[in-house]
C-alpha cells in the first residue's frame, strides 16, 4: 500500500507542471464550519497545506460564507477540491458532476446527526406536535442538517414547517445555537458534532439548550473534487487523504476529527434522496 501511495504521489508530481515547469496551484475551498471566516480558515488550513505539501504544489484557500457558495465554487470549476458538508456536496454533483473522494472522520467514526434544539425550560414530550407555533431558526438552505435533513423529516410527516412554526432561515450553525442559548429563538437546528464543540470550547454551557429532535446517521462531510480534474491528481489526493493517521490528524484537522475513510458517490446516496423528496433535486 505505501509503494502504491508513493507511486501514486511520484507521478502526479511529473503531471503538475506546465511547459515552463512551474506548477499550478491547487484551489481549495472549505464550508462556514466556524462562526467567522476567519476562524474557519484556522482550523482548516493545515490539512489543505498538507494535501499541497504531498502532492508538491502550491495552493490557494478559499473560506466561503455561506453552504450554497461552495457548492456552486466546486460545480463551476472556480475550486478544484473542496471539503463540504453532505448535502453542499450533492448540490455541487448535481449541478456541475463534482465527486466524492473521501469521507471524514469524526472521533473515528464517518457519521454523524442532525439535531433540533431548544430552550432549556421547554416542555416537547412529543416532537414536532408540542412545538406547533413555536419560533424555530433553520440554517441556510445549503446546509445538511441545518435545512435539508430536518425538512425532509417534517415534510415526511406532512409538515410545512414554514407554517407550522413560526419560521426564518440562513443562519449559521453557531448563531442558531446562540440564538437559542440567548433565548431569541425556542428552537433551531444544528448537528451534534457542532454542538459537542461548542460546548467544549465554552462558547456554551451545558444546560444552555437541549436537543428535543436528532435525525439517522448521516454520512459525515466529503472531500470532493471538481469534474474534469486530472484522474491521477485525484487518485493521489485520495490516498494521500486516507494515510492520514489518527496523531496526524491531531495537528492537521480541528479537533475530533480523526482522519477520512475513501469513498465515492454512493456514501451520499441517502441525501441525495432526501434532496429528491423535498423537491431540490430531480
Amino acid at each position: 500500500m505505501l509503494k502504491r501511495v508513493l507511486s501514486l504521489l511520484a507521478l502526479a508530481a511529473t503531471l503538475v507542471a506546465g511547459p515552463t515547469g512551474a506548477a499550478e496551484p491547487i484551489r481549495f475551498a472549505v464550508g462556514p464550519f466556524q462562526a467567522s471566516p476567519t476562524d474557519t480558515r484556522r482550523a482548516y488550513e493545515p490539512f489543505f497545506k498538507h494535501l499541497a505539501e504531498t502532492v508538491g504544489r502550491p495552493y490557494e484557500l478559499t473560506v466561503t460564507t455561506d453552504w450554497a457558495g461552495i457548492a456552486t465554487a466546486l460545480a463551476t470549476g472556480n475550486v478544484d477540491v473542496a471539503w463540504m458538508g453532505p448535502w453542499g456536496y450533492v448540490l455541487a454533483h448535481h449541478a456541475g458532476g463534482a465527486e466524492a473522494i473521501a469521507t471524514v472522520k469524526y472521533q473515528g467514526k464517518p457519521t454523524y446527526h442532525a439535531v433540533v434544539i431548544g430552550r432549556p425550560d421547554l416542555t416537547i414530550a412529543n416532537w414536532p406536535d408540542d412545538a406547533k407555533g413555536l419560533s424555530i431558526s433553520f440554517a441556510d438552505p445549503g446546509s445538511t442538517s441545518g435545512w435539508l435533513i430536518p425538512t425532509h423529516d417534517l415534510m415526511a410527516r406532512g409538515i410545512d414547517p414554514k407554517s407550522f412554526f413560526r419560521y426564518r432561515e440562513g443562519a449559521s450553525h453557531a448563531a442558531n445555537v446562540t440564538a437559542v442559548a440567548t433565548g431569541q429563538v425556542d428552537l433551531a437546528t444544528d448537528f451534534d458534532r457542532n454542538l459537542r464543540a461548542m460546548m467544549e470550547r465554552g462558547t456554551i454551557r451545558e444546560g444552555d439548550v437541549k436537543v428535543v429532535w436528532t435525525s439517522d446517521p448521516l454520512p459525515n462531510d466529503a472531500l470532493a473534487v471538481r469534474t474534469g480534474l486530472d484522474p491521477a491528481l485525484v487518485a493521489t489526493l485520495r490516498a494521500a487523504a486516507v494515510a492520514i493517521t489518527e496523531d496526524q490528524a491531531a495537528t492537521l484537522m480541528p479537533k475530533n476529527y480523526t482522519g477520512w475513510v475513501a469513498a465515492d458517490h454512493s456514501a451520499y446516496a441517502s441525501i441525495e434522496a432526501a434532496g429528491k423528496a423535498v423537491g431540490r433535486l430531480k
